[in-house]
């Protein structure tokens, strides 16, 4: 009679052990898979948004380029709106980016390069238009430096 208890006892023992353990490793694997999948989806917003602020500040020099050529002319005009495609399709970005993004230095770190490239069809010349073209490209390479080891 005491082994048939022991034994109970034991299987007993062993099946609480056995699925506490497992209901461990179950959360793990969840948070693993969480972790994952945050990653995954900040190496996509954050790619996103450097590509849609580099169209963006190609679209802002085209713009400047033809307003300089030939003010209120068709092509000035229509660049004018392709740069305001841009920048919306680069909004856009901004938002998945703070929307996933945790820290605050590097949701600042966007939202400088996309304002620095918001301005740089307001340049007087065109001295003033490549320092700012050159500031906006910076200031996207400081985000992209700063977000890359945290998707590593």
């Amino acid at each position: 009679m005491d082994a048939a208890l022991i034994a109970v006892l034991g299987t007993l023992l062993g099946s609480v052990v056995t699925h506490y353990f497992q209901g461990r490793a179950t959360v793990r694997s969840a948070e693993l898979a969480r972790a994952e999948q945050l990653r995954q989806e900040r190496i996509s917003s954050y790619s996103a948004f450097a590509g849609a602020l580099f169209d963006f500040r190609r679209s802002q020099n085209d713009r400047w380029f033809r307003s300089h050529e030939n003010p209120g002319g068709r092509e000035a005009e229509t660049a004018r709106f392709a740069s305001y495609e841009a920048r919306i399709a680069a909004r856009q970005a901004l938002v998945r980016v703070q929307l996933v993004c945790d820290d605050p230095r590097l949701r600042q770190l966007a939202e400088q390069a996309f304002e620095l490239t918001n301005c740089m069809h307001e340049a007087t010349d065109e001295t003033d238009r490549d320092r700012r073209s050159q500031r906006s490209k910076e200031a996207l390479s400081r985000f992209v430096e700063t977000a890359a080891p945290s998707v590593r």
